[in-house]
């Protein structure tokens, strides 16, 4: 996996800073295409009493891993070390397949680039990609 360089990661907070007031509702959309496209994910959450996508579980989800996000955000220049309690959560008590991350990872770049065409260029596109990489990798961190 590719590193974040200094221009990603200044590219990552630029974006960040333009589209974190809307990061609910790109989680919530992010989550709810998620177990459209992929239905399997949906074995994760039986503890749901619903759900379908549009659920109201779904959407409250998609603001919890919104919330992951803004987190390593923040984190971004250690995010091994600063998402080490999230990575020991979805390990040891969640048990989410690693995998997961990747397919949420493109449903949220997905979601993003349709809710900000203009701001979504290409160098973005690339640098958003490479963060949600390194995330997911974090997260993947505690299963070796």
């Amino acid at each position: 996996m590719t590193s974040l360089t200094k221009k990603d990661k200044d590219a990552v907070r630029a974006f960040w800073s333009k589209v974190a007031g809307k990061s609910e509702d790109i989680g919530a959309d992010a989550v709810c295409r998620m177990l459209t496209v992929y239905p399997q994910t949906k074995t994760y959450f039986d503890h749901w009493k619903d759900k379908s996508p549009n659920s109201a579980s779904a959407k409250k989800h998609g603001v919890t891993v919104m919330s992951g996000v803004a987190e390593a955000v923040v984190q971004i220049e250690d995010m091994k070390a600063g998402l080490q309690s999230l990575s020991e959560l979805h390990a040891f008590t969640l048990r989410v397949d690693p995998a997961n991350f990747k397919i949420l990872s493109h449903c949220i770049l997905v979601v993003m680039a349709i809710m900000f065409p203009n701001d979504f260029t290409p160098q973005v596109h690339v640098a958003m990609d490479k963060f949600l990489a390194s995330l997911a990798l974090c997260l993947s961190e505690k299963y070796r």
